[in-house]
């Protein structure tokens, strides 16, 4: 009987009351399919035969059970958990969850994917993986125990697909948006993995994404959420020579936490990294999130080999650390080495300009706001600074660092206020009292 068939469509509407409710406000012509592990209802017994059997702009519902299944998407559905303990068990399996756009593949550019209400866990490489997807939501799962086939001790991830160019040492993440645009992850937990939320470019641009809501905390091998440029997939775009970008991504009111802490340097809260040249990585804000206890400091920006023209420049420009609870992280190491746990941590061999760090409230770390670029101006107000360092610049670039609580009224360097060390920074007029909203 065809998938589509009108009496067991019926059938497939009777299970559920809030099944009706959401159907109703869907398209008259899309179905609602259902999954269910022992075929009742008229349903399927694997998602991935529901998927399948879907057409663009079906409702795939979910009833709980353990599917031991990859589940590829590469078409406009929603695909719906129906109730708790509703697992993917992708154990031995590349993925979890695979929202495939790449070139060649049935529906090259997927675009308007919901994913909601799953326990994804086991995969080889990550649970979710998005790729060349633009409106795509992922709400309310739980990503974790993913990245298996990660060799610790090789820091390598055998057979991780060739698309994936720089994933090899941590198996892509809980959840990876690879070429994304204006997608939605929110209300995610996503706990356990190498590292938690990735966002990178190999497949195209990723911009105008939202990360927001989200539980990411203790991935043990990377950073807690991470925007990274990386070298373009050859095998998808063989006439691509330098990355796509990583561009105007939002992260906000997400709490990352104990990533990064099981070997030395090995992740931070949230990182942004254009690490060679050709990279960018710019106007990503980074708002109102909770940020501790993190393997690297809380926020770090990263590049490490820029070179002379007519190599392609590095762009780490731009971005905005914004209202921001920092506390608690570990030092940085290796070539972006700071002296002490720290807050942020700029570090560049390129150029850097643009970047603003407001509004934070910034404490338990030895040194808030480290600063090592070649050239640029880092502006920094409006920001709550520990008793210890408030900023140190490294390198040879300056510091607007006016209109801060130094820890008390008297001023940077004064009593038990947070110093300066470093020059080209600019303190004075200095704030008399915490910015408001600030501890």
């Amino acid at each position: 009987m065809s998938t589509h068939d009108p009496i067991r469509r019926h059938s497939r509407l009777l299970f559920g009351c809030a099944l009706l409710a959401l159907a109703a406000t869907s398209l008259a012509s899309a179905a609602t399919l259902c999954v269910q592990k022992q075929g009742l209802f008229g349903c399927d017994k694997t998602i991935g035969a529901a998927v399948s059997a879907a057409a663009p702009d079906d409702v795939v519902y979910v009833w709980p059970g353990v599917y031991k299944e990859q589940v590829t998407i590469t078409q406009s559905i929603s695909l719906i958990a129906a109730g708790s303990h509703t697992v993917i068990d992708a154990t031995g399996l590349s993925n979890g969850i695979f929202i495939d756009g790449r070139s060649g593949s049935p529906n090259a550019g997927v675009s308007n994917v919901v994913v909601s209400g799953f326990d994804v866990r086991n995969a080889n490489f990550e649970g979710i993986l998005i790729v060349s997807g633009s409106n795509i939501t992922l709400t309310d799962n739980h990503v974790h125990g993913n990245n298996q086939s990660l060799d610790i001790a090789d820091g390598a991830c055998p057979n991780i697909p060739a698309f994936e160019t720089n994933e090899g040492d941590d198996c892509g993440e809980g959840i990876h948006l690879m070429g994304a645009d204006h997608s939605i992850v929110r209300n995610n937990e996503s706990d356990h993995n190498s590292g938690g939320i990735l966002i990178s470019d190999e497949s195209g641009p990723s911009q105008n994404n939202l990360i927001t809501g989200n539980q990411v905390h203790d991935n043990p091998f990377d950073c807690g959420i991470t925007m990274a440029s990386h070298g373009p997939a050859v095998s998808l775009i063989p006439t691509a020579t330098v990355s796509y970008g990583v561009w105007n991504n939002t992260i906000s009111h997400n709490a990352s936490f104990r990533n990064g802490t099981q070997l030395p340097g090995a992740g931070a809260g949230v990182g942004i990294f254009a690490p060679f040249p050709g990279t960018a990585a710019s106007g990503n804000t980074v708002i109102d999130n909770d940020i501790f206890n993190n393997g690297l400091p809380g926020v770090t920006m990263h590049n490490h080999a820029s070179a002379p023209a007519p190599a392609p420049p590095i762009n780490l420009n731009n971005n905005s650390i914004i209202g921001n609870h920092i506390h608690g992280n570990a030092a940085d190491t290796e070539d972006a080495a700071t002296s002490g746990p720290t807050g942020i941590n700029l570090y560049s061999t390129a150029p850097v300009t643009g970047t603003v760090i407001s509004g934070n409230d910034i404490d338990n770390e030895s040194i808030a706001i480290a600063y090592n670029v070649p050239s640029g101006q880092l502006n920094v107000h409006f920001n709550d600074f520990p008793r210890s360092i408030g900023i140190d610049n490294i390198g040879a670039g300056t510091v607007d660092a006016t209109e801060n609580w130094w820890n008390c009224s008297a001023g940077p360097g004064s009593g038990h206020c947070a110093s300066v060390t470093g020059s080209g920074v600019t303190t004075a007029p200095w704030l008399f009292e915490p910015p408001s909203g600030n501890n």
